[in-house]
């Protein structure tokens, strides 16, 4: 149990280093930013935490203090959610309240850490077994114990609390991301916390968990690391960022893939060249696809009957989806899907229906955006979809 207690810590401190080392790469230009500053601390402090952990593992004494390394995680680890607090302020907020923020929470930090070091050595820390410091029926040192997961506790709830809206106002996709990912680690380190209680309660109460004792150490590794590349989103963010958008193209892609076909078959010449399996360019694809899906369904025009819609068809739509903007732009994807299925047949069979549809528009859904434009025609392609495979 001490060896995985050991890595956790390990795996905890490699990747605040690994932060740590990332942005001090960026220091010669970013240095006079009071925020890079506050985060060069953070993870100075965040490294501090999680080495002194690794390094309490191995019992005994340091720097000639028993059980010492313990108390210098604990105090750093309280410095830390200070830290990040500010972080979070001179990310998100006004000069003016973050510098009442910031105020708040230094204050914060030193009474909390004045209080810890008082406990500790009043409750006769340095005389302890280490094992006491993982549950204990002494009256301070429960204290101290249940006061450090409080010092932990509150911060994760606040930033929890505080990264939502921060990450809705912003408009830097970058920070927005990080944001995002501070909230997931907040979540995962209150679990942390929420164990930790656990362990201390019941090691007082006399109870052995046994093995369960370990899930404070994962929640707590777990969430270093997201915490970690959270803080280093300007590294990886970009890349993982181009990644989505280039699985989300290529789900488009292929969902567009059945109707287009089905008017390739009808009008080969909408095709600017042979149609290929390979995905090397798919942006200039994906727009190929689009563009050939538009000359397909104007080359049906004179066989869109124009009282076809979509009844009939609503039994297929999921249940409770026709209610609001969604349900309405539902319906008109199974109508438009339902008229390009009766032209398809009709030319096919070259019959023109008395009633064509063999001038005008798309029916109010023309679009001059080509992401919004994606979005419609994949919803028809949808709808088209579960038409063919109902019929």
């Amino acid at each position: 149990m001490t060896a995985i207690r050991t890595l956790c810590f390990a795996i905890a401190a490699l990747s605040s280093y690994a932060a740590l080392f990332y942005r001090l790469s960026q220091a010669r230009r970013s240095w006079r930013d009071g925020a890079y500053r506050a985060l060069i601390a953070t993870l100075l402090l965040q490294c501090l935490t999680f080495t002194m952990g690794a390094v309490a593992m191995g019992g005994g004494s340091f720097l000639g203090v028993g059980n010492l390394a313990i108390l210098i995680m604990h105090l750093a680890a309280v410095a830390f959610c200070v830290a990040a607090q500010i972080i979070l302020l001179r990310w998100a907020a006004t000069d003016e309240a973050a510098a009442r923020g910031t105020r708040y929470w230094l204050i914060t930090g030193i009474v909390l850490d004045v209080l810890l070091t008082a406990l500790f050595f009043l409750a006769d820390g340095p005389g302890r077994p280490t094992s006491d410091f993982d549950g204990t029926s002494r009256p301070l040192l429960l204290a101290y114990l249940l006061a450090f997961v409080v010092s932990q506790a509150v911060p994760c709830v606040t930033i929890y609390r505080q990264c939502g809206p921060y990450a809705r106002m912003t408009d830097n996709a970058s920070l927005r991301q990080a944001l995002r990912m501070l909230s997931v680690a907040a979540v995962v380190l209150f679990l942390y916390c929420t164990a930790r209680t656990v362990n201390i309660l019941t090691a007082a109460a006399g109870v052995d968990i046994g093995a369960w004792k370990l899930a404070s150490n994962v929640f707590s590794a777990s969430g270093i690391v997201i915490l970690s590349l959270a803080l280093i989103n300007s590294l990886w963010g970009p890349s993982v960022s181009r990644l989505t958008e280039w699985a989300r193209s290529y789900r488009s892609y292929r969902a567009l893939h059945p109707l287009w076909r089905d008017l390739y078959e009808a009008s080969p010449d909408i095709a600017l060249e042979p149609p290929g399996s390979s995905v090397s360019d798919l942006n200039y694809r994906l727009h190929r696809r689009v563009v050939e899906i538009r000359d397909g369904w104007r080359d049906l025009r004179p066989y869109i009957d124009r009282e076809t819609n979509a009844a009939g068809v609503a039994g297929e739509q999921p249940a409770g989806g026709a209610n609001g903007e969604a349900g309405e732009e539902l319906r008109q994807a199974f109508a438009e899907a339902a008229q390009i299925r009766q032209a398809l047949q009709a030319k096919r069979t070259g019959i023109v229906p008395d009633h064509s549809k063999d001038a005008g528009d798309f029916d109010d859904r023309d679009t001059d955006n080509f992401v919004a434009e994606v979005a419609w025609l994949t919803q028809v392609a949808a709808a088209y979809s579960k038409l063919s495979k109902a019929s």
